[in-house]
């Protein structure tokens, strides 16, 4: 997985790419902590550019909703195609995550 963040005023927007996986643990960890660290009160997850997530991909979303609720922040998942957005609509992500088209 590979990641650029795009910081305006008052959003966040995160274009994720390739795949996330278990081995990006370390990865989505360090992202967690820009996303803590800017102003920006709505941090978005653009997955359009995502190829492929699986089971321990959803939860380190789960895990970065968490954190972001923590500090009064907003997680929205966005432009999800494809096998990830099977994956988020089998796992109902949309019952715990804000999840746009």
């Amino acid at each position: 997985m590979d990641y650029g963040i795009d910081v305006k005023e008052q959003e966040a927007v995160v274009q994720l790419k390739g795949r996330l996986t278990f081995n990006d643990h370390a990865k989505l960890r360090a992202l967690i902590r820009e996303m803590l660290q800017n102003k920006a009160k709505r941090q978005v997850l653009d997955l359009s550019a995502l190829e492929f997530v699986d089971s321990a991909g959803i939860g380190m979303l789960l895990i970065a909703r968490e954190e972001m609720a923590n500090v009064d922040k907003q997680l929205v998942l966005r432009a999800a195609t494809g096998q990830v957005k099977r994956v988020l609509t089998v796992a109902q992500l949309n019952k715990i995550v804000a999840i746009e088209d």
